[in-house]
């Protein structure tokens, strides 16, 4: 968990640290059917979604480590060597990842502004997920790539006020208890906090047990991550509940509407707890990474994301557009602009593919901030940048490579959007 190691923060700086440990407390928690996922499925059904994905995640991760080896240290050199690292974790993972990634390096690197200039990065991705994805869809509109809409003004009025229509209204989730006995939202909120407290109590435990292990200069580079104790102990909760043939009373639509808000609680206190002095003091490193992240999404949307998609290529763009900026709610307005009653596989595809990208994401989180904090970071970032290339070039054997015009319709498309008939 991120905590604050000055204080001269207010005391909001610190609750972004315990908000993101609840999000990942619900991850894994709710009742779903089985599901089998293998590479062979993805690659079958979903194989340039997965590809691409994968890639967009782990390509701006180890350009931004390259950039900031090589040319940020050479123009900056007092600028600490974490700094980099900053701007996928604000711009691919938003608020959430940002305080995973700036509350680590503020614990393992000793670095104060490592929060702030997450949270700076990650307000900044918000903005150019919003204003420029708005901006390319229009531009996309008018010249024919959409496939659904032709014009912004065409999405739903949900979208543009914000309300729901009665008509389009659906329930948050079901009762699975019987609110005479225990209110339902009571029964899974405190089943999310039972996972986190298990974890925060799990955490200290181990920390201070490694403390006594460890020789005293290495115990305090020693950082166990709250938010990976959270996520098990949800999977164990539920586990435990579906052996106990009641696991089925955990609804999932429930456990994702807390994590949701929970995280709009996350990006407001993270946005109030930037330091204004700090950004002015990294003002120039900051507009040059963040000019770094547009032009990297920008051009793997433009040269990549149009040719590796077999069909739907903005669509698909589009809401990786909004994924790499942003975070994934802001990656599904952008598709409910282009896609309001959701005709594409765009998001379902997402879904199926996110199953072995959250094992790359999760991977790159926890690794890299330990790695970069002790100086390790040349040999991780070709990694990263290697199995970029690896991505690209397996989708393209496995999947193909589609340089086709940008307003053709590619296979598929004019059944999915037409109907059987194609009228």
């Amino acid at each position: 968990m991120a905590r604050s190691n000055s204080g001269s923060l207010p005391l909001m700086a610190g609750y972004p640290g315990f908000l993101i440990v609840i999000i990942f407390a619900t991850l894994f928690m709710g009742w779903s059917p089985p599901q089998r996922a293998n590479i062979s499925t993805l690659t079958k059904k979903v194989g340039d979604t997965f590809f691409y994905n994968t890639a967009s995640l782990i390509g701006m991760y180890g350009l931004a480590l390259l950039f900031g080896v090589f040319v940020l240290q050479w123009l900056f050199p007092d600028l600490h060597k974490a700094f980099a690292l900053l701007l996928p974790a604000g711009f691919v993972g938003g608020h959430g990842t940002a305080t995973l990634i700036g509350g680590s390096l503020e614990k393992v690197a000793h670095w104060n502004e490592a929060l702030t200039i997450g949270y700076t990065f990650a307000t900044v991705g918000i903005l150019a997920a919003v204003l420029g994805g708005i901006l390319i869809i229009n531009v996309a509109a008018r010249r024919g790539w959409t496939r659904v809409v032709q014009s912004a003004r065409d999405m739903p009025i949900n979208l543009k006020k914000g309300f729901v229509p009665e008509s389009e209204r659906t329930s948050m989730g079901t009762e699975t208890v019987n609110p005479l006995a225990l209110d339902p939202l009571t029964w899974h909120i405190g089943l999310v906090m039972a996972a986190f407290t298990l974890a925060y109590y799990l955490a200290h435990y181990i920390e201070n047990l490694m403390a006594g292990l460890l020789p005293g200069k290495y115990a305090d580079k020693y950082d166990l991550p709250e938010f990976c104790l959270a996520l098990l102990a949800g999977a164990l909760i539920q586990k435990m509940l579906n052996m106990a043939k009641i696991g089925h009373y955990v609804d999932r639509r429930i456990m994702s509407r807390i994590g949701s808000a929970v995280s709009d609680y996350l990006i407001a206190f993270g946005i109030a707890s930037i330091k204004i002095t700090v950004v002015l003091e990294y003002a120039v490193p900051l507009m040059i990474m963040i000019l770094l992240g547009l032009l990297y999404c920008l051009g793997l949307f433009w040269f990549v994301g149009r040719k590796i998609f077999r069909n739907f290529w903005f669509e698909r763009g589009i809401f990786v557009y909004g994924w790499n900026t942003g975070v994934t709610g802001f990656a599904i307005m952008l598709l409910r602009v282009v896609d309001p009653k959701m005709k594409t596989p765009t998001l379902p595809d997402f879904g199926l593919a996110y199953l072995l990208v959250s094992i790359v994401e999760m991977a790159t989180i926890i690794v890299l901030p330990l790695l970069v904090a002790n100086g390790i970071i040349v040999v991780p970032a070709f990694i990263l940048i290697i199995s970029f290339i690896v991505c690209i070039v397996l989708s393209r054997y496995y999947v193909g490579w589609f340089p086709i015009a940008t307003d053709a319709l590619r296979d598929g498309e004019t059944k999915i959007v037409r109907g059987p008939e194609g009228g």
